[in-house]
């Protein structure tokens, strides 16, 4: 796996220095799949500190993309870990068997958090193997390039709030009751929340949401010494670019056409490490707030 990882590290040195961003590629599906792309995203970066010693995280989305470098970066620092997925089967095997290699310890389950009776199913499972829950990562989301706001159906619009938004309450409801003090909630949002996207304008409002939806539940929870804070990442190399974006648009993701001031995409294990700042002690004073990984894109906090 140390070979792997060079060999991963060696690729986003190419991929930095060339004037391409990705080989073009392009995948007919939504979220889309880790295992096929190319290259493939850089999940583990980094030391471990054993900030997270004990704890159980509950991470949604996290067979692949930033979600599984969460989970990689959690498990080395002394956690548990759950992790919920929507149908990727190969990253989802892929993920656990990379737990397993770091001596971690990862329960898998498979659904749809569009339905309230999964998340309450998965905080169940959480419980039902590991006694708690301390660490609550509402992480996936799906997204689909529209040209204008005329050409949103309105099926879609329904069906994206309540897979980026609606399941984010649905999972904190079903978990509220079993996070104790010094608990963390931690909810992805993005860049396009503050900055806006022209093509991505239902996502990009599901995304201010979250916001939203971070800042006011911190200011609920504070009494009961529950801590919610945000990512916002910015361009990151993960399977939903591939499921969303054309060949040619893949090709230059996250170089001088996004307006990016280090003019690359990131990778998920150069976003992990806030998740695991927000969940450690060391961010024991942090709620209602939003770190933003996004290459130097400067945007009001």
């Amino acid at each position: 796996m140390d070979r792997i990882h060079q060999f991963l590290c060696e690729e986003k040195a190419k991929i930095e220095k060339s004037d391409y961003a990705f080989p073009p590629q392009h995948q007919n599906r939504q979220p889309g799949f880790e295992y096929v792309m190319q290259p493939l995203p850089v999940s583990e970066c980094g030391k471990q500190c054993r900030k997270l010693e004990n704890k159980v995280a509950l991470i949604t989305g996290g067979d692949s993309g930033i979600g599984r470098a969460v989970a990689y970066d959690f498990v080395k620092e002394g956690a548990s870990v759950v992790i919920v997925y929507y149908d990727e089967e190969v990253d989802a095997r892929e993920t656990v068997e990379r737990i397993k290699e770091l001596g971690g310890e990862c329960l898998l389950l498979c659904g749809d958090l569009k339905n309230p009776g999964f998340a309450s199913h998965c905080v169940d499972k959480t419980i039902e193997r590991f006694g708690k829950l301390d660490i609550l990562v509402n992480n996936h989301a799906m997204q689909f390039i529209h040209r204008s706001i005329l050409d949103i159906p309105h099926e879609e619009l329904e069906f994206i709030f309540r897979n980026n938004v609606f399941s984010f309450f649905y999972l904190i409801q079903s978990a509220l009751p079993h996070m104790k003090k010094g608990a963390s909630i931690i909810n992805t949002t993005s860049v396009t929340a503050y900055e806006g996207n022209k093509d991505l304008i239902d996502y990009s409002a599901t995304k201010g949401a979250i916001v939203a939806l971070t800042r006011s539940l911190s200011l609920s929870l504070a009494e009961k010494g529950i801590r919610v804070n945000g990512v916002a990442p910015g361009p990151i190399w993960t399977p939903l670019i591939p499921a969303s974006y054309s060949a040619e648009e893949v090709a230059t993701f996250g170089k001088k056409t996004s307006h990016v001031p280090m003019d690359r995409a990131g990778q998920p294990c150069e976003v992990s490490p806030c998740y695991v700042f927000l969940a450690s002690d060391d961010a024991s004073y942090m709620t209602g707030q939003v770190l933003h990984p996004n290459g130097g894109t400067i945007v009001g906090s």
